[in-house]
């Protein structure tokens, strides 16, 4: 009787110790954050030979490995992303963020602590969230049906775009039939420049423009308001998630494909059933890739809803001209 009773116990314990790690595993994923003043994040959980992985988005930026990933209970994970001090100042001690996630099936709730520079308090800000599905498999784009053409500069003013926050100032003219970005504020002032939109929004679509970018300057083109593709004068440099073309932080361009800097790029982006192609010069340097998630500076999270073409304003000069929206139609 004793040698069942132990053998019961034992067999309740496993089980009980199993379910708790398949709990845990359904944290397991991708999951998109929608932050409390609007901003984007975007957090990636793997399994990776039993060590537990984080990758995080917050804002802007790029993705970034997470320092440590843990689980405090069965339906709470903390994420901790570290940044190095500032050369040459001593007194800052390494800087930690905290994200805390609390897990309700497919939703999460959280809380981002960042602790003061002196350590005496924190701020606190809050996040919802939901899973990710991954992308469903590459579309064939021989069988995509296009509809009509749409122009969205008319080569004449900024009619059909505006800024995306109106309380920034607006770098964005028009000069010799170009939209040409000149974020350079008046002697004496310094003014925040923002980032245009187009008024109206879309699904599924090929864009093309082109864009001609002086040394040292870069911009990017923003798909459905939340996946970047890189603008940047990358010319000889090594390839690499912020070159011309890449999508942002997240793929790398196959190959080199820009002009030297001022002369004018041709671009075609292809964004269809969350996977995107990119030619650049008539190269093709994305192929029908798989995008798992936002890009850092998106407006908004939800990455299966519509959203505008919106161009970044607040880095550098840059000139675009013959920008043109085809949408794939819907079976």
């Amino acid at each position: 009787m004793k040698r069942i009773i132990i053998l019961f116990v034992v067999f309740f314990t496993t089980a009980l110790l199993v379910n708790a790690q398949n709990v845990k595993r359904e944290f397991l994923g991708m999951w998109t954050l929608d932050i409390e003043d609007g901003s984007v994040g975007w957090l990636g959980l793997n399994d990776n030979n039993g060590s537990l992985e984080a990758d995080m988005l917050w804002q802007g930026g790029s993705i970034t490995p997470a320092s440590s990933a843990f689980f405090f209970d069965d339906h709470t994970l903390v994420v901790t992303v570290s940044s190095n001090p500032r050369q040459n100042d001593p007194r800052r001690a390494i800087s930690t963020r905290a994200y805390i996630f609390e897990r309700t099936g497919d939703n999460l709730t959280g809380t981002l602590i960042t602790p003061s520079r002196d350590g005496m308090s924190v701020t606190k800000r809050k996040f919802v969230g939901w899973r990710l599905a991954d992308p469903a498999p590459a579309p064939d784009l021989s069988k995509v049906k296009y509809g009509t053409p749409v122009k969205l500069f008319n080569g004449k003013d900024l009619t059909g775009w505006r800024l995306i926050n109106p309380n920034q100032a607006n770098g964005f003219k028009v000069i010799n039939g170009e939209l040409v970005n000149d974020p350079v504020s008046p002697e004496g002032q310094r003014l925040s420049f923002g980032n245009i939109r187009t008024d109206n929004e879309f699904d599924d679509f090929k864009l093309t423009l082109e864009v001609s970018i002086p040394a040292g300057s870069n911009s990017g083109v923003y798909l459905r308001g939340i996946y970047e593709v890189q603008v940047a004068d990358s010319y000889g440099k090594p390839l690499d998630p912020h070159t011309m073309g890449a999508l942002f932080g997240r793929i790398i361009p196959s190959e080199s494909a820009e002009k030297r800097t001022g002369e004018w790029q041709t671009m075609e982006m292809i964004l269809c059933e969350r996977h995107l192609t990119v030619v650049l010069n008539g190269i093709k340097i994305i192929d029908n890739k798989p995008v798992y998630g936002p890009t850092g500076g998106a407006m908004h999270a939800d990455v299966l809803r519509s959203g505008p073409i919106y161009l970044q304003g607040d880095h550098g000069k840059v000139s675009f001209r013959n920008i043109v929206l085809t949408p794939i139609q819907k079976n």
